[in-house]
């Protein structure tokens, strides 16, 4: 009896993958856990491995090709199985029964609104009001996979929308502004200022993760009230600490911590100290997170990932080292897993390698704060004698959602940070 390899759920806000890259080829033995494809979700891009053990008799879907859950992606045989005659016909049922129902389908099965306990929503600013259009002209528009799932839990038609993303995509944003039913014509947006641009120019498709990156960027600027705060640190200690470890763990063989290794652990006692800042924002509700889930901003080809480091407030600072250096391989080698994502309660985005001194970061919803780190620069500064010294600065920043966090608060979770990078040995007991 044929298996089918089917598009998997890698995250927990995915509705359909893309198949990036097969590992495998027609007539290939699979064993299972093998990996035999990357697929692209709207976090990262995986590895798939095998659920089953067989031949890899036909493969259905080709790399570029985005396909929902569920879907046949290939047909396996046991050895020496011969494929049945109706193989066409049973992969074409396999591929109407993951497709998505058409919108009047999804409408009637969301009947009972879920709005109502969904939390407030935000207020149209005016250039997302409602104006009059054409409705029901059965024009079926582009939707992120999030949009369409949150459409489907509040009973709006989809269709009926104007997207304010990315090449008129709908967003999340634009469901959660639309009214229930999304009856009464549909709900237009400033059109999207399009780049003019010649023959020799490129316009390169984007990718699932960078469409969905676009999507929460979008609706962390519009939904959430940001407010920022920037912290000048002495980084003379840290420098001076670091290299005195460092040159001691080098005779013993010992693990060579980063500048990042210490930022990391700062900002997780930091975060103990002022609980007010882990926690989240839910509609009527602020969540206070009892461990700190550590989300580092890792930079890959496809663009921005936020793996995490859960209970980090029980690791040692050599756990936090080996912990972000395992994950950043694995981001870089596609090796990230879906648990590797989730329990995020507060980011950290360091630039300084990048050269870059301050900066002010956009907030990884739904988390309430986002820190973020610039270079270390050798400046000339003041010391307790009034004289002009040479020394080593540093500037950390903060982005807040003023629904969770207040300025005292966050202020003074900046200030524990510089307590701990200025005496950096607090950090080892």
């Amino acid at each position: 009896m044929p298996k089918f390899i089917e598009m998997p759920k890698l995250s927990d806000t995915m509705t359909e993958g893309t198949l990036a890259k097969w590992s495998v080829k027609e007539g290939d033995k699979i064993a299972v856990g093998k990996a035999i494809a990357d697929v692209e979700t709207d976090k990262a891009t995986m590895e798939y491995a095998s659920p089953f053990e067989g031949v890899l008799h036909k493969i259905i879907v080709q790399p570029g090709q985005k396909v929902p859950l569920n879907a046949p992606l290939a047909v396996i045989l046991e050895e020496d199985e011969a494929a049945p005659a109706n193989l066409d016909e049973l992969i074409a049922k396999a591929q109407a029964a993951a497709a998505p129902a058409p919108a009047a389908e999804k409408k009637s099965a969301a009947a009972t609104p879920k709005a109502a306990t969904a939390g407030p929503r935000l207020p149209l600013a005016p250039q997302h009001k409602r104006r009059a259009a054409v409705a029901g002209s059965g024009v079926r528009v582009k939707a992120s996979p999030l949009a369409r799932k949150i459409a489907v839990e509040r009973g709006v038609d989809i269709n009926t929308l104007i997207g304010t993303g990315p090449g008129g995509r709908v967003v999340r944003f634009d469901v959660e502004n639309a009214p229930a039913g999304g009856s009464g014509g549909r709900v237009a947006a400033t059109p999207a200022i399009r780049p003019a641009y010649g023959p020799e120019d490129e316009r390169v498709a984007t990718s699932t993760m960078r469409n969905i990156i676009a999507e929460r960027l979008l609706a962390s600027k519009t939904q959430i009230p940001h407010f920022y705060l920037q912290m000048e640190v002495d980084a003379a200690p840290l420098m001076e600490f670091r290299a005195h470890l460092n040159a001691a763990n080098e005779k013993t063989g010992g693990v060579k911590y980063t500048v990042n290794d210490f930022i990391l652990k700062s900002v997780v006692r930091a975060a103990q100290e002022q609980p007010a800042i882990n926690a989240a924002w839910d509609g009527d509700a602020i969540v206070k997170f009892k461990s700190v889930g550590l989300s580092v901003a890792i930079a890959i080809d496809d663009g921005l990932v936020t793996p995490v480091i859960k209970q980090a407030e029980q690791k040692t600072l050599l756990e936090i080292s080996q912990g972000v250096k395992d994950l950043a391989g694995k981001a870089r080698n596609k090796k990230l897993s879906p648990d590797d994502f989730t329990g995020g309660t507060i980011t950290v985005s360091n630039l300084g390698a990048y050269g870059i001194d301050q900066f002010a970061a956009i907030i990884n919803p739904p988390q309430a704060a986002i820190v973020a780190i610039g270079s270390i620069r050798k400046a000339a500064v003041v010391n307790d004698k009034g004289q002009v010294v040479a020394g080593q600065r540093m500037w950390i920043g903060l982005s807040g959602d003023h629904r969770v966090v207040d300025g005292a608060v966050a202020a003074t979770f900046l200030a524990e940070m510089r307590k701990l990078l200025e005496n950096p040995a607090l950090m080892l007991v």
